[in-house]
């Protein structure tokens, strides 16, 4: 089984070392100085306290690596675009391209029944350029939980969690992502076969689509935004319109709003994602994690007034630093 990981950033590298540490055949694209250091000196992981090497193939040139079985894209969801045309090389006629990202993925509504199968959300995918570069009957769902960081090139820090959940687009166990499930096992992580795929990607995206942008506009942690009265209120809202329009797409939550909230309390003094992206003068994961669920409402005709107010503030704020 061939496997490339296509963006071997703290989790796309935290997957690749997994599974080369335990003999599987992985190429990692990657660039610049993290991707000299691994090729001069290897993958490092740390990890409960331990430190392993692996010596990995890695280059920042995918026709070097030829067609794959699995193709992980671990790049955050807006940079996919950009590059498409670059994971071409990697695809042979049955080629699954995993989509390890945050966010609703370009793919959401392939093979969802109803009236919007097959739409495609302008927000995650720009011109469409995904989908028709890729194809969505290669894409495998991927829900991300590890936390990792990447200490320093060519060494990343495991902080916590080893949870991939992996579903079809249809819902079905095939003997692809059977597989793929199997080899991820192997190595030691959780990689359950989710047969509602697009229930899990809600109830993560449900945080990201609240507490991210909530996050940004106030330079907050987690335990400071959930605790204080005015901006919990702000996020019980976007998160209550989210559940309107994620519930008429037919997608069924395990818990209610404040339970999420809580759920995110509990984690404490930890900034979002987005909030880490501002800091270090990235681009933010404004459109597969905010836009496309303001998008959807449109779609489903269910207003996201709230939702709006923070989208048009995090988008200024976006601009704002790029200048």
């Amino acid at each position: 089984m061939n496997i490339c990981i296509y963006g071997a950033g703290a989790i796309g590298g935290y997957l690749g070392a997994e599974l080369a540490l335990s003999g599987n055949e992985i190429t990692l694209i990657a660039r610049g100085a993290h991707l000299k250091a691994m090729q001069e000196n290897g993958l490092t992981l740390l990890k409960e306290g331990e430190s392993r090497t692996v010596e990995v193939s890695c280059t920042d040139d995918p026709t070097q690596a030829g067609p794959q079985d699995y193709v992980i894209i671990a790049l955050k969801a807006h940079s996919v675009a950009g590059i498409v045309e670059q994971i071409t090389p990697l695809l042979g006629p049955a080629t699954a391209v995993v989509t390890a990202q945050n966010g609703i993925p370009w793919w959401y509504f392939h093979k969802l029944q109803g009236s919007w199968e097959g739409h495609q959300l302008r927000s995650a995918d720009p011109g469409g350029r995904i989908w028709k570069t890729l194809g969505p009957e290669r894409a495998i769902g991927c829900v991300v939980y590890p936390s990792c960081e990447i200490v320093k090139p060519g060494v990343i820090r495991h902080v916590q969690g080893n949870r991939f959940m992996l579903g079809e687009p249809d819902g079905s166990k095939s003997d692809r992502i059977t597989a793929l499930s199997q080899v991820l096992i192997a190595s030691g992580l959780k990689a359950p076969v989710r047969t509602k795929i697009r229930d899990d990607i809600w109830l993560k995206l449900w945080g990201n689509v609240s507490f991210n942008p909530v996050s940004v506009l106030t330079l907050a942690t987690l335990d400071q935004i959930t605790a204080d009265e005015g901006t919990r209120g702000v996020i019980h809202k976007i998160m209550t319109e989210a559940h309107l329009v994620a519930t008429r797409l037919g997608v069924r939550f395990p818990v209610d709003v404040d339970k999420r909230i809580d759920w995110a309390a509990d984690v404490g003094a930890h900034k979002t994602s987005m909030l880490q992206d501002l800091e270090r003068n990235r681009p933010m994961e404004i459109g597969a994690l905010v836009e496309t669920v303001a998008e959807m409402g449109l779609l489903v005709d269910i207003p996201t007034p709230n939702l709006d107010v923070v989208l048009s503030l995090v988008r200024l704020r976006a601009r704002m630093a790029d200048r």
